[in-house]
């Protein structure tokens, strides 16, 4: 069955615990389900009792929530979806890499696989999205890039920019502003004590940056041998 025939609300729903996972190993609770939707708490709890009686999800009286073997295939199918569209609209419609995922969250219910194929085979079968998270493959493979938050790492490293997340778009449009996209190179330096900051140097330009905790949390690197 295509996830073209599930709602739009289930398709959001499963695409939703997929991504809360994806970069976390936080357990995902019917709270974080609730808060990523959009929805009240109440809401969200009677949606997953239902998909998890429809083998979509499976549900724990522990309160945790994951994706069935079916309910994961769907959910990937829709985050192929997303990230395909926003390449798109951001490779051949020159949309800026901060205004391209709620437009993606309207687009993704109402297109067909076979669209999102083509859209595939135009751009090359692109591996990473703008924003540096993976695209799924057809075949649901998804190839997640060996990365750790900028939060983790020490002064004095080279890292190479894997993947920003795309949930602030005022943050997106700050590291653009300052040359910090996916791809970008960075070298970390001691910031000042007691500030719970990381200064940054942005290699090839002239950019030296103080982030705090919510812009390195956001940013995932790579360690440069």
């Amino acid at each position: 069955m295509s996830v073209s025939a599930l709602s739009d609300s289930t398709q959001n729903y499963l695409k939703a615990v997929w991504s809360l996972q994806e970069w976390s190993d936080a357990p995902v609770t019917a709270s974080m389900v609730a808060a990523s939707t959009g929805v009240a708490l109440s809401t969200a709890s009677d949606a997953i009792r239902k998909l998890s009686a429809q083998g979509l999800l499976e549900h724990t009286r522990y309160s945790v929530v994951s994706l069935s073997p079916e309910g994961r295939a769907h959910a990937v199918a829709m985050v192929r979806r997303h990230r395909l569209i926003e390449t798109f609209l951001v490779e051949v419609l020159h949309y800026r890499w901060d205004q391209v995922h709620a437009e993606a969250d309207m687009l993704e219910h109402a297109v067909s696989d076979f669209m999102i194929d083509r859209i595939d085979e135009l751009l090359g079968h692109p591996q990473r999205d703008p924003h540096g998270d993976p695209i799924p493959k057809a075949d649901g493979a998804v190839t997640k890039p060996d990365a750790v938050p900028l939060t983790d790492i020490e002064a004095g490293a080279r890292v190479r920019v894997e993947r920003i997340s795309d949930d602030d778009s005022n943050l997106l449009q700050y590291f653009a502003d300052h040359g910090i996209v996916y791809g970008t190179l960075l070298e970390t330096r001691a910031s000042a004590p007691y500030t719970d900051t990381i200064e940054v140097a942005v290699v090839d330009h002239d950019t030296v940056l103080p982030l705090g905790r919510a812009a390195t949390d956001a940013v995932w690197v790579a360690r440069l041998k």
